[in-house]
């Protein structure tokens, strides 16, 4: 199963798909289980499916080797005339966002390993944050060490910051939160505490975030599907 670490250097795409019913999100996760099944790409590493919860769309976790051969991947005839196409008739929004990792925290269970997929059951929140380029290391800051205390809310399991790179369908510079949690109880919990009862870490992060925030959005997810390069 695919992990998510610091040290590893892997180009980590998020493609998010929004919308607006049931039957289209079922569509969109068979459409990318196909995909996933099939992938034998020159550099791709491994994709994590993931269904909404929250909302209706589905986000697809990537790791490539190189933006090189992600690019080989966009300006191939499947993708241009195939995949974009099908995904465009059952999505309101697609966004391709190209990420690398740049901070890491998990619960002193797991021993400092970010393992994404089916089998761990996890409660995922994927948030997506604009900024100017000028405020992205800030955030970046913010998100990460900043809210190292969350480690103990109940329900945790980990946090991963991403620093956005380069997008399609999403203008300006970005950051990505995904973080795993055990259940949708401790996850909307933990989101909708009073302020006025945080952890003294958390609101001075939290005011950080917002002095430099221009625009947010997030969903939660259930992972459907994960394959890595070499599964049968």
């Amino acid at each position: 199963m695919p992990y998510i670490s610091l040290e590893d250097n892997h180009l980590t795409v998020l493609n998010l798909f929004t919308t607006d019913a049931p039957e289209k999100q079922d569509s969109l996760v068979a459409e990318m289980t196909k995909i996933v099944q099939a992938a034998t790409y020159e550099g791709w590493m491994s994709s994590t499916v993931h269904a909404g919860v929250d909302s209706y769309g589905t986000a697809n976790f990537i790791q490539w080797r190189s933006g090189e051969d992600l690019e080989k991947r966009y300006a191939g005839e499947e993708f241009n005339h195939r995949t974009l196409p099908v995904f465009g008739e059952i999505t309101t929004s697609i966004r391709l966002l190209q990420n690398e990792v740049a901070y890491t925290l998990t619960h002193p269970s797991l021993n400092g390993k970010v393992e994404v997929g089916p089998h761990r059951d996890d409660y995922t929140a994927i948030e997506v944050f604009s900024v100017d380029a000028e405020n992205q290391a800030e955030l970046i800051d913010a998100l990460g060490e900043g809210q190292k205390g969350i480690v103990d809310a109940p329900g945790f399991r980990t946090h991963v910051v991403l620093r956005g790179l380069r997008a399609r369908g999403l203008e300006g510079s970005f950051v990505v939160s995904y973080s795993q949690w055990d259940s949708k109880e401790t996850y909307d919990a933990h989101r909708e505490q009073p302020e006025d009862t945080w952890p003294i870490g958390r609101q001075k992060a939290d005011a950080r975030i917002k002095a430099v925030v221009t625009d947010s959005n997030v969903n939660t997810y259930r992972v459907k599907l994960t394959r890595a390069a070499g599964d049968e």
